[in-house]
């Protein structure tokens, strides 16, 4: 038994300073070809999405009034310690797996697989949930030009009027699925020409928006008093979120150390600043009350007699948000690439492509598993598996960046997160708090799935890790600690 949780057993670690041999001798390896731009492109298009084009009316509508301003910025804080020890990790380890990698390393390598295996379902469940909201975009424009479609093939069972399938959500997932097994590069430049057309449209809602704000309409500011808005916080922070997903691509970054922390901040700061001048305007146009809590700014341009611009809005929600599916079944096949090149799981699983570097074979996995969580389940059951592994990711890189920056402080860090050891403290405490906002039946689903991955770990993972074959990890010996050169330059 002593043996099973010593650094031999399930306690043992990658060698940070060894990754990139390590994982060199595995044989699979990602094309670098992803730079500042395309990474920043991912990021932005991972945050912002359904954040601005449903939950700013939602928590406007229900929760907080005026002050989801206020729940943005307090969601926005708190992701934000969350991705600057990201930061830290992504220039420090620059490969693929995100906070499954740094848990590995850090926390030994059954913290690393859970956080692994609870990010595989997750991000999947994700991109379905995503899918389906795209489906009743799609829906309604149809119905808008007045085009009458099957309504058996409009959503899934349970969801009423007859409804089989939601088959264009799960053509969305096929086809977000068939861009990502073309090539990295080609995916990522395609995003980038979205996600520009997504911000184009978020700043054509400002610039148009702004000039029918009525200043009554921020009183009161906190009809549904202070704590409407931290509830509120806790409903948007699943919109601030998607440079974690980002950060799994760090293997096909061109300079990772130099512009994955980069992106990161970027990422979030660009998001952030766009989500508050959107809830300024939304909150500013309409009272809270009259805020459509499913189409706020849709509805609220149409109130303002601005149809064609509500239009637009429309469209560019389903564009907008066709993004988020994109960066989360990225991350979750990098996610599952890294976990097989380790041995965790079967190694057939991590095949490359071998022209266009990427895994094909987790891919289309993945797009065919979404396409079915999307096809045949309502929403509402979906998106409930989305929640809690992500808070877990953060809590797991946050306390692994504080016990690692104590563990070897000498390592080379690229970025460093700044108020060491309180920011990841916060990003912890933060994350803790918001996991009291989930349902027991989240809880019960994640206890079945860490069940599940307990038997798969300890049936197939524990001996066939590539740790496991090489034996125990060895420890830093005193001459490496102590060896000069380790500070990044300028610390």
């Amino acid at each position: 038994m002593a043996g099973l949780w010593s650094g031999s057993g399930v306690l043992r670690r990658k060698p940070i300073e060894h990754i990139e041999e390590a994982e060199g001798g595995a044989g699979e390896q990602l094309s670098r070809s992803l730079g500042l731009r395309h990474l920043t492109a991912i990021g932005v298009g991972g945050i912002i999405g359904a954040g601005v084009f449903t939950l700013a009316g939602t928590v406007a509508n229900g929760k907080a009034g005026p002050a989801v301003l206020i729940s943005f910025l307090i969601a926005g804080l708190a992701s934000a310690c969350a991705a600057l020890s990201y930061a830290e990790f992504a220039g420090l380890i620059p490969k693929a797996g995100s906070a499954y990698t740094y848990g590995y390393a850090v926390l030994g390598e059954i913290g690393g697989w859970f956080i692994g295996w609870d990010l595989l379902l997750e991000y999947t469940a994700i991109v379905a949930v995503v899918a389906i909201g795209i489906s009743g975009y799609f829906s309604f424009l149809m119905e808008e030009m007045n085009v009458e479609l099957p309504k058996a093939i409009l959503g899934a069972p349970g969801t009423g009027g007859g409804h089989k399938v939601d088959l264009f959500a799960m053509v969305l997932c096929l086809l977000i699925a068939f861009a990502l097994t073309r090539g990295v590069k080609s995916a990522a430049r395609f995003e980038l020409i979205v996600v520009v057309i997504k911000v184009a449209i978020v700043l054509l809602v400002i610039g148009v928006g702004v000039f029918h704000i009525r200043t009554g309409n921020y009183e009161p500011f906190f009809p549904f008093g202070v704590s409407g808005a931290f509830t509120g916080a806790a409903t948007v922070f699943f919109a601030v979120f998607g440079y974690d997903a980002m950060s799994t691509a760090a293997e096909e970054s061109q300079d990772a150390q130099k512009h994955m922390p980069k992106a990161i901040i970027y990422s979030l700061v660009i998001s952030m600043v766009l989500y508050v001048l959107c809830c300024l305007v939304l909150t500013g146009m309409q009272d809270y009350k009259d805020i459509d809590p499913e189409s706020g700014f849709s509805t609220a341009f149409k109130a303002a007699g601005l149809s064609g611009v509500a239009d637009i809005i429309a469209v560019g929600a389903i564009v907008g948000i066709l993004t988020v599916m994109f960066t989360f079944m990225m991350g979750v096949t990098r996610v599952w690439f890294a976990m097989s090149r380790d041995g965790l799981l079967p190694k057939w699983f991590a095949k490359t492509h071998p022209v266009r570097k990427v895994p094909t074979r987790v891919t289309w996995i993945v797009g065919v598993g979404s396409a079915l969580i999307a096809g045949f389940l309502p929403i509402e059951e979906a998106a409930e598996m989305t929640n809690i592994g992500i808070l877990l990711a953060f809590v797991v890189v946050c306390v692994a960046v504080i016990v690692l920056r104590y563990r070897q402080p000498d390592l080379p860090r690229k970025f460093r997160c700044p108020g060491m050891p309180v920011v990841p403290i916060l990003g912890v405490v933060f994350s803790i708090w918001l996991t009291t906002y989930l349902t027991w039946e989240t809880w019960m689903r994640f206890g079945v799935w860490f069940l599940i991955g307990l038997v798969v770990y300890f049936g197939y993972s524990y001996r066939r890790s590539e740790m496991a074959k090489q034996g125990a990890v060895p420890e830093r010996s005193a001459e490496s600690e102590d060896a000069p050169g380790k500070d990044a330059p300028g610390e």
